[in-house]
């Protein structure tokens, strides 16, 4: 990846509904050669999709949860088994296995209290080996970038 690859990929990540021809006079080249290097990019998987940024509040999912999850046993199965699990439901943003006090983080967008009451106690509380559930609450969106700097 040279600097020019580097420079598509920041002008995707702002603004993935740029056409080749807008990205390849920002980054110096003719469009077809643009065109190459974007499908490059894609097939070697440093591009893995295209995606619209929603605004929560606007499509009812206007509390942001942080959970942090602790297994009761970490074996193969049961860590296998939560992942499994986790992926399957639709309120969960994004699932990290982490170190330090607990072993995953997961961001959950609800759309009040109540549904992530009941999101704990239908959902969550049936996987298998949990054994502690720790939320903390969105109180103000400061950051939520998602762009890398290359």
């Amino acid at each position: 990846m040279d600097d020019i690859d580097k420079k598509i990929l920041m002008l995707l990540q702002r603004n993935a509904k740029q056409n080749t021809k807008e990205i390849a006079e920002k980054v110096g080249l003719t469009v077809s050669p643009t065109f190459e290097r974007i499908k490059k990019l894609e097939q070697q998987g440093f591009i893995k999709g295209y995606v619209a940024l929603l605004d929560g509040s606007k499509v009812g999912k206007s509390i942001v949860v942080y959970s942090q999850i602790s297994l009761s046993v970490h074996s193969r199965e049961l860590i296998d088994d939560f992942k499994t699990n986790i992926a399957n439901l639709p309120e969960i943003l994004g699932c990290h296995h982490v170190s330090g006090n607990y072993d995953f983080l997961l961001k959950v967008a609800v759309r009040d209290m109540n549904e992530y009451q009941q999101f704990v106690v239908d959902k969550l509380s049936v996987i298998k080996g949990i054994s502690n559930v720790q939320s903390s609450f969105v109180m103000e969106e400061i950051k939520n970038d998602t762009a890398y700097i290359l």
